[in-house]
C-alpha cells in the first residue's frame, strides 16, 4: 500500500515531504479502520441499551452548555403542580414541532431547571428506534436519558422503581408535518397505547405543552390532502421518520439557514392525572382515561395561551 501511494504522490506535487504525506494517509486509514471495527463490536454488544433505560450521565445533562442553549431562545419551564417522587409519570409532550427542542431541553438536560422544579424525579425522553442507528450520536443521546419508544422499553423504566418521569412526544413524526407557526393541530385521537400502558403499570399521566415550539422553524406549505403531503406521508410510512421541508435562520442572517429562530419556548407541565393500576384494562377504560387526558390538555392550553400571545378564540384541534 505504501509503495503504491508513494508512486501516486510524486515529489513534484508534494515536494521532498511526499513520503510523510503518504505515511500520514496510511495512518489515518488504519486508525479509522480499527475505530470502525471497535465501534461495530461495541454497537452489537450494547444494542439493547435503548430498551434498558439508556445510561444517563448527570454531568453531561447538567452541563453549562445547556443553560446557554436554553437562553438562546429563551426557554422557560412553567410548573403548575407538584410531581412527587412517590409515583411514576408518563408526560405527554405537545406539539412535536420540527425537532422537539422544548422536550429535549426540559427532559434530557437541566437547562430549564427541571431538577430543581421536581426534585427526586429521574426524567427520560422516548424516541423512535431509528434515532439510535447513527454512530456516536447514539452515545450522546443515550447519555442524555433518551430511550426507545417501545412498550418493552417504557415498561422497563417504569418498573425500575419510583420517581420516574418518561416524556413522550405523542404526535410523533407524522405530527412534525403540521409544525407550522400558529398551528395547533395535534395528532392525539389515534394515540391510545400510552394510556393503556399507564393503566397496566399504574403510572400517572401528565399533559405538557410547549408554547412556541412550532415557531422555531418555517416549513413549506403542505396541507393534508396535497400531493406534497401525500408523498411525505408515504415516505414516513416506509422510512419510519418524516421529511418536513423547513428552514430557520443562519449564523449571520435572520431569514434562512438551519438554526432555529430565537423564539421563546414555554414548557408548561400540568397536574398529574391519578391512574389506578389495571393489568387488563378494557377498551372502555382506555377510552375513558384517554378522554380525561385530552380534556386536561385542552384545559392546560386554554389556561395559559393568553400569556403567550394566543387569541382567546384559538383552541387545540385533535385529529
Amino acid at each position: 500500500m505504501y509503495v503504491y501511494l508513494r508512486k501516486a504522490f510524486q515529489p513534484n506535487v508534494f515536494g521532498r515531504n511526499a513520503h510523510f504525506v503518504v505515511l500520514f494517509f496510511c495512518f489515518i486509514v488504519l486508525v479509522l479502520k480499527w475505530v470502525t471495527a471497535l465501534y461495530v463490536i461495541w454497537f452489537i454488544y450494547d444494542f439493547r441499551c435503548p430498551e434498558r433505560g439508556s445510561r444517563p450521565c448527570r454531568l453531561l445533562q447538567n452541563g453549562v452548555q445547556w443553560k446557554y442553549f436554553a437562553k438562546y431562545f429563551p426557554m422557560e419551564l412553567v410548573k403548575t403542580a407538584e410531581l412527587t417522587p412517590e409515583h411514576n409519570y408518563i408526560i405527554g409532550s405537545h406539539p412535536h414541532g420540527i425537532m422537539s427542542l422544548g422536550a429535549f431541553a426540559t427532559f434530557c438536560t437541566n437547562g430549564t431547571g427541571f431538577w430543581e422544579a421536581y426534585p427526586g424525579l429521574k426524567s427520560y425522553l422516548a424516541t423512535l428506534n431509528g434515532q439510535f442507528w447513527f454512530p456516536f450520536r447514539r452515545e450522546h443521546i443515550l447519555k442524555s436519558g433518551v430511550i426507545a419508544c417501545s412498550k418493552s422499553s417504557l415498561s422497563y423504566v417504569l418498573s425500575s422503581g419510583k420517581g420516574v418521569a418518561v416524556a413522550i412526544v405523542l404526535g410523533g413524526a407524522e405530527e412534525a408535518l403540521d409544525a407550522h407557526p400558529n398551528c395547533y393541530d395535534l395528532l392525539l385521537l389515534r394515540r391510545r397505547g400510552f394510556v393503556r400502558l399507564a393503566l397496566e403499570t399504574g403510572t400517572y399521566l401528565v399533559p405538557a405543552y410547549n408554547f412556541g415550539e412550532n415557531e422555531t422553524f418555517t416549513q413549506v406549505t403542505n396541507k393534508r390532502g396535497t400531493l406534497l403531503r401525500k408523498i411525505q406521508v408515504e415516505f414516513r410510512r416506509y422510512a419510519g421518520f418524516s421529511s418536513p421541508i423547513f428552514s430557520g435562520r443562519g449564523i449571520f442572517n435572520y431569514t434562512f439557514g438551519i438554526l432555529p429562530f430565537r423564539t421563546p419556548i414555554h414548557t408548561v407541565i400540568g397536574k398529574p392525572i391519578v391512574v389506578e393500576k389495571k393489568l387488563n384494562p378494557t377498551k372502555e377504560e382506555v377510552d375513558r382515561l384517554h378522554q380525561i387526558y385530552c380534556n386536561e390538555l385542552r384545559k392546560l392550553f386554554d389556561e395559559h395561551k393568553g400569556k403567550y400571545g394566543i387569541a382567546e378564540d384559538v383552541h387545540l384541534n385533535f385529529y
